[in-house]
C-alpha cells in the first residue's frame, strides 16, 4: 500500500470520527432533547439536540440493521479502493476520507445507542444534521465533482510516439514505477 494517500485517507477519517463523536457526546451531556435550541450563529445555525432513528434526514426510521450493513459496505468499499487503487490525488483522497470519517461517525452511534445524535439546524425547514452527515455530503460531492469535471483518464499513447521501454517490458528494464 503506498502509504502518503492511504494514510491521509485515514488521518481525515479520523479526524471527522473524533470532532463528531466529541461534539455529539458533548451535546447528549449538556443539551435536553427536542427541548433547547442554542443559537450559534444568530438564526442561522443553531444547536438543537435529535436522536434519528433513521437514515439522511429522518427517512426511514426502523431500519437500523440496513442502515449498519450499508455504512459497512461503504467502509469496506473505501478500503478495498484505497487498497487496490492507491489513490494519490488530493481530491479524491480527501473526499475518501470525509465520506469514511463520516460512514463510521453514524454508524459508531447507531451500534452504541441504536440512533445517530443529530444537533445542526439551520433555517428553511431544512432537517437537523450532525458533523459525520456533513462529512459524507461533502465527501461525496467532491467525489461527483471529479467525475463530472475532473481530468480525463489518459489514453493509450498514440501511434506515432513509440512505446517506452518501461510499457513494452523491453529485456533488462525495471517495468515497476520508481516511485
Amino acid at each position: 500500500m503506498r502509504s502518503r494517500g492511504a494514510l491521509l485517507t485515514v488521518s481525515i477519517a479520523t479526524a471527522v470520527v473524533a470532532v463528531d463523536q466529541v461534539a455529539k457526546a458533548v451535546v447528549r451531556v449538556r443539551m435536553v432533547l427536542r427541548t433547547t435550541s442554542i443559537p450559534v450563529f444568530g438564526d442561522v445555525v443553531r444547536l438543537f439536540y435529535v436522536q434519528n432513528e433513521g437514515a439522511s434526514f429522518g427517512m426511514m426510521p426502523g431500519y437500523r440493521p440496513l442502515f449498519i450493513a450499508v455504512s459497512i459496505g461503504v467502509l469496506v468499499a473505501i478500503a478495498a479502493y484505497v487498497v487496490r487503487r492507491r489513490p494519490e490525488r488530493p481530491w479524491i483522497v480527501v473526499a475518501l476520507g470525509l465520506v469514511a470519517g463520516g460512514a463510521l461517525g453514524n454508524l459508531i452511534d447507531r451500534v452504541a445507542f441504536g440512533w445517530v445524535t443529530d444537533f445542526i439546524r439551520i433555517p428553511f425547514d431544512f432537517p437537523v444534521f450532525n458533523v459525520a452527515d456533513s462529512s459524507v455530503v461533502i465527501g461525496v460531492a467532491m467525489l461527483v465533482w471529479w467525475l463530472l469535471f475532473g481530468p480525463a483518464p489518459a489514453g493509450p499513447a498514440s501511434p506515432a510516439e513509440p512505446p517506452s521501454p518501461h510499457e513494452t517490458g523491453a529485456p533488462g528494464e525495471d517495468v515497476r514505477e520508481a516511485y
